[in-house]
């Protein structure tokens, strides 16, 4: 599947594919938020249950909104730093989708 986000003036971003890894390099930081959420509840939908999460190391702040946003979603069971990444990328586990 793939994941179409928006931007914040409502045009169309991109297409992006729902195949267990985001780098969330390619996003405005004001977007990272929602596009968390929302690949988070595609890749349930489209039965992937381990997501990573690319925000690159940096100051930590992508890092922090990035594990905010996981640990309040209702679809995500648990989230850890991926070790190999060096704080660069964050693992999460994610519900299976039941039937509808």
């Amino acid at each position: 599947g793939h994941l179409r986000t928006m931007t914040d003036d409502g045009e169309t971003a991109r297409v992006v594919p729902i195949d267990g890894a985001l780098d969330l390099h390619t996003f405005a930081p004001r977007d990272v938020k929602s596009v968390v959420e929302e690949y988070v509840r595609a890749a349930v939908q489209a039965g992937v249950t381990e997501v990573r999460l690319i925000h690159g190391r940096g100051t930590g702040v992508q890092r922090s909104i990035v594990q905010a946003v996981l640990e309040r979603h209702p679809l995500v069971r648990a989230f850890a730093d991926a070790p190999e990444s060096h704080l660069g990328a964050t693992v999460a586990v994610l519900e299976r989708s039941g039937p509808e």
